[in-house]
């Protein structure tokens, strides 16, 4: 048993990278049939052939507001990705920790 809550402590607490990735928002959305979790995709090409796929804990309330306001918009987001990730989570290993509005490089004055 302590050895299940070490793993779990690991997987949770540790992550494996930090960083910003921007491109625009594509999807945001509350999915699961009995374990709800949010889910979202950011295409980070004009083709939209790079999608980055992330999850956003539900305690991040303010950031689920924000990704449901920017929907369609050009948006830069803070994430940590973990080294694995529990169905309860989300399904990615990557979790958005912040967004924010950008304009977007595509259509500059």
């Amino acid at each position: 048993m302590a050895l299940l809550a070490l793993y779990y402590a690991f997987i949770y607490f540790v992550p494996y990278s930090e960083g910003v990735r921007s491109g625009e928002l594509i999807k945001v959305s509350n999915k699961g049939v009995i374990i709800k979790t949010w889910e979202g995709e950011i295409s980070q090409g004009i083709s939209g052939a790079q999608i980055f796929s992330f999850s956003v804990l539900d305690k991040d309330r303010d950031v689920i507001e924000k990704l449901k306001e920017y929907q369609g918009e050009y948006v830069k987001v803070d994430y940590t990705e973990r080294f694995a990730t529990f169905f309860w989570l989300g399904d990615s290993k990557y979790f958005v920790t912040d967004v924010q509005k950008e304009s977007s490089p595509h259509f500059r004055n």
